[in-house]
């Protein structure tokens, strides 16, 4: 029997469960993320627990927390950018390792992505480091594909980025009667 995967939203009170999952994905994977794990581990307690509170209620980030069995397994964050263009991301994926055969990564980014697009999306981008082959095959499974914009990484002058996009379907029309 294969254990369940859910996701939820973050609640209010899941700054240490937050603290956890970014230490684990920062420990496990490094290379794929804007911070360091030294960052985290220097971070106040209560800066993960303000962040939580804030991405329970906010309409414009949040993160959400994938669960197998009851224990969290995952994380993956989505907002809307602080620009003109108000493009939406979903960002900071990671599952563990010993539960990304059962497709959480996927159920964490099409959560996410929903989520945006009931907040008006109707493009999902995400920026996928050039030199993680595994990850950009991912997005690409999930139907994302490259919009042109590559920049250089914010840790690593040598290294490079990718931007994809996903297309949000538009909503059913209701049948007329």
């Amino acid at each position: 029997m294969s254990p369940s995967l859910t996701v939820r939203r973050i609640a209010a009170d899941q700054g240490a469960v937050f603290r956890e999952l970014r230490t684990a994905s920062l420990r496990e994977a490094p290379y794929a993320f804007g911070e360091t794990l030294e960052d985290a581990l220097l971070a106040d307690a209560t800066s993960f627990d303000t962040t939580a509170a804030h991405h329970a209620c906010s309409d414009d980030t949040t993160s959400f927390i994938l669960y197998t069995e009851g224990h969290p397994a995952g994380l993956i964050g989505a907002c809307f950018e602080e620009s003109a263009l108000h493009r939406a991301f979903v960002s900071e994926l990671w599952v563990a390792p010993a539960v990304r055969h059962l497709r959480g990564g996927e159920l964490l980014v099409n959560t996410a992505s929903e989520w945006l697009a009931s907040q008006g999306a109707r493009e999902i981008y995400a920026w996928v480091a050039d030199s993680n082959r595994t990850a950009m095959r991912f997005y690409e499974r999930l139907g994302f594909g490259p919009t042109g914009e590559h920049t250089r990484t914010a840790r690593t002058a040598d290294a490079w980025e990718t931007l994809l996009v996903r297309h949000v379907p538009p909503a059913a029309e209701p049948a007329a009667p």
